[in-house]
């Protein structure tokens, strides 16, 4: 079952911020943590979250991300 969300990660001295949205928190976290992903999040070694809010379909997750 898919819980879209959107998640705010840091690195480990807080010096950036990461949005992003997912239907599937834990997996994407670890993917972060594991520094699966390319890009800025690799770069900057962000992999440290913050805060999520859960949201009832991927649509609103987008439109809460883009405010």
């Amino acid at each position: 079952m898919k819980h879209p969300a959107i998640y705010i990660l840091t690195n480990r001295i807080h010096q950036v911020l990461y949005i992003g949205v997912t239907s599937n928190l834990t997996q994407r976290v670890y993917q972060h943590k594991k520094h699966e992903i390319e890009g800025f999040t690799r770069r900057y070694n962000v992999d440290k979250l913050v805060y999520f809010e859960q949201h009832e379909s991927m649509i609103e997750a987008i439109q809460r991300k883009r405010l």
